[in-house]
């Protein structure tokens, strides 16, 4: 009998360790395209790595979480937001005894389809999108076309299923196929519930005595006090009920704040002041690079060659772009130049 490599005594000891309902990495449904195990990682930690390298998650860090441009480093950007919702998934996947690689490949990977400005740039090329004939456009659904598709100049990432799953899933309106996905499913909204309110006061639209009392009471009067009583609930109900979830009065605590939040702050004029604008901007980048499709990059020319629709190209082009970026282009193309004066 041969030795087992690293990867082989690491899906043992999962098997040995992890609870009854967590999903191994052994019994995942595999890849689009069959390739040879890696001898140390197992399937779903490659994932995580593959995630962490790609140029998609870089840009991360330079694209709005919630305030436009904001005047300070301490606000959160749409990095931030994902390493925050790893952090509490794994806290409370660890807890669990489940699989914490799926769960961090799942929160790592899940926002890599946002677009510049936040969910101001996401409904604006949504209809974009959809008014000249690509279909809508959403930000989960992006992030499953950027690890199928667009990374790697037409590869894609090559993950598996499982993870695939949880990153399309991860909105409220969806439910996971595993538990780790849904741990993450929830651990975004426990995380930007929290650190938007966070930025909100730092940002001098929210104050701590604004936020209702019955729901201060039921989950904490501090960012510090929510996240513990909340990551704790999730953990203790799950494990009583082997199945991801939260108490009744938690939970409905969490999405009453959850809806505080929405006619707070992210619909609030100060929050959102830019919003006019790069609206305008990214439509008259879409309008441009409609017009002119040779000043996109060659990998985009050539999907749109093998019958993929102009405007869904053009949509996944600018939804690659960081904030910074996309004003750059817009300046480059919209903004009058000095003339060039000769000198006699």
């Amino acid at each position: 009998m041969s030795e087992m490599t690293i990867r082989e005594q690491i899906e043992k000891m999962e098997r040995e360790n992890l609870c009854s309902w967590a999903t191994l990495d052994e019994n995942s449904r595999g890849r689009d395209r069959d390739e040879p195990q890696c001898d140390i990682r197992p399937v779903f930690q490659r994932d995580r790595d593959r995630i962490l390298h790609s140029k998609a998650f870089r840009r991360l860090k330079n694209k709005t979480q919630v305030f436009i441009t904001p005047k300070g480093d301490h606000y959160r950007t749409r990095l931030t937001h994902t390493l925050e919702v790893s952090q509490n998934a794994r806290t409370i996947g660890k807890a669990l005894r489940l699989n914490e690689d799926l769960v961090e490949a799942i929160a790592l990977g899940h926002d890599l389809g946002h677009t510049p400005f936040g969910h101001s740039g996401e409904r604006t090329l949504n209809k974009l999108c959809q008014d000249n004939g690509g279909g809508e456009f959403a930000h989960s659904e992006q992030s499953v076309r950027i690890v199928e598709k667009l990374e790697k100049s037409g590869e894609g990432l090559n993950l598996t299923w499982e993870v695939r799953n949880g990153i399309r899933n991860h909105q409220t309106k969806s439910m996971p196929a595993t538990p780790e996905g849904q741990i993450v499913r929830l651990s975004d909204k426990i995380a930007y519930v929290n650190h938007d309110i966070d930025d909100a006061i730092r940002g001098g639209i929210l104050r701590e005595d604004r936020i209702p009392a019955n729901i201060r009471n039921t989950i904490g009067h501090s960012t510090k006090e929510r996240l513990d009583t909340l990551i704790h609930d999730v953990i203790t109900q799950s494990m009583k009920n082997e199945k991801i979830c939260m108490s009744e009065e938690i939970e409905e605590a969490m999405f009453e704040l959850r809806a505080f939040m929405f006619e707070n702050v992210y619909k609030n004029d100060v929050a959102k002041k830019e919003e006019v604008r790069t609206h305008r901007m990214l439509e008259q980048l879409f309008e441009y690079y409609v017009e002119n499709i040779d000043s996109i990059p060659t990998k985009y020319i050539n999907m749109i060659n093998e019958g993929e629709a102009k405007a869904r190209v053009v949509c996944d082009y600018i939804a690659g772009m960081t904030d910074q970026y996309a004003v750059s282009k817009f300046n480059e193309y919209f903004m009058p130049k000095a003339w060039e004066v000769d000198n006699f």
